[in-house]
This record gives structure tokens, C-alpha cells and sequence, in this order.
């Protein structure tokens, strides 16, 4: 039985944020990510307020919309494959994200890296590193890695 449809453009599955600002959220993928917001996309409520609005990375569309008053901030934890994890954390903090994990070595000859927006998206940063060694994780005392930990502790100081 097949469950999922896969249409003739885009992808199966497309991550949606509310944020406060959305507009400044779509300038700051745009420019991160060198990408377009879908101008046919783009709805506005009589206030001027984002209902609706798409970026396409590659084949998924980013659905980022303004938060109405009463509706809680639903900020996302999103996964985006790069040519240069290093050039992109540096793109961003410009523009005012914070690094959560550096440029560091992962499984499967790939480079890691994370950041936090203003608006409190998680990203993941992945970028392939051919012919560099699988990382031996250096655990501490308490059981955990660079990797973890940088997660870790900024999930934690989100409220």
C-alpha cells in the first residue's frame, strides 16, 4: 500500500515555521542560503502579516509564516546540506545567528556544523568531506561529545 505521494515538484515533506518577523526570517534565509522567496507564494492577512510564504533549498520548499496574535512561536529544528559548513556559519553570524556547533568532523566522511537564528530555528549544517576519517567521539567524564554537548546545552537555555 503506498501511504505517501510524491509530487511533480517539491518534495514529500516541507518543514513550516511561525515566527515573530517573518519577513526578516525569509531576508535572513535568503541570504544565508543564497535562495528566492516563491513570489506566488507570498500572502499577506489586511494587517500585512505573512500567512503564507515559501523558499525553495534545493527540492523542499521552507514554509515560514507571521505568528497571530494568541498562536504560540513554533520555531523549527531543520536539516540543509551545504557545499561549506564554515562559509555558511560565517554568512549567518553576520547576520546574527550563533553558532552551536563548529565546522567538526562527523560520520560518514561529512562535516557538521549548527546554528541558532535570531528567531530561535535550530539548524543543522551537513557538508560532504570525502576522504576524511570517521571522527573518534571524544567522550568526557560525563558520557558525551563535542557534538552532543553544543546541542545539548542550547536546547536547554531555549524558553
Amino acid at each position: 500500500m503506498t501511504i505517501l505521494h510524491t509530487p511533480t515538484t517539491g518534495a514529500v515533506l516541507n518543514p513550516f515555521v511561525l515566527v515573530d518577523n517573518a519577513a526578516g526570517l525569509i531576508t535572513f534565509v535568503s541570504e544565508v542560503f543564497d535562495v528566492k522567496e516563491t513570489p506566488e507564494a507570498h500572502s499577506e492577512m489586511p494587517d500585512g502579516k505573512l500567512i503564507h510564504s515559501e523558499l525553495r533549498l534545493g527540492a523542499v520548499d521552507l514554509m515560514i509564516v507571521d505568528r497571530q496574535e494568541g498562536w504560540p512561536l513554533r520555531p523549527g529544528m531543520l536539516q540543509v546540506w551545504v557545499e561549506d559548513v564554515a562559509a555558511v556559519l560565517d554568512r549567518a553570524t553576520e547576520r546574527g545567528a550563533t553558532v552551536v556547533t563548529g565546522a567538526t568532523p562527523f560520520y560518514g566522511e561529512t562535516t557538521l556544523g549548527r546554528l541558532l537564528d535570531p528567531w530561535q530555528n535550530l539548524w543543522w549544517l551537513y557538508a560532504p568531506a570525502p576522504g576524511q576519517p570517521d571522527p573518534v567521539p571524544h567522550w568526557d567524564d560525563e558520557g558525551s561529545d563535542t557534538v552532543f554537548t553544543t546541542l545539548d546545552a542550547t536546547l536547554r537555555s531555549l524558553r
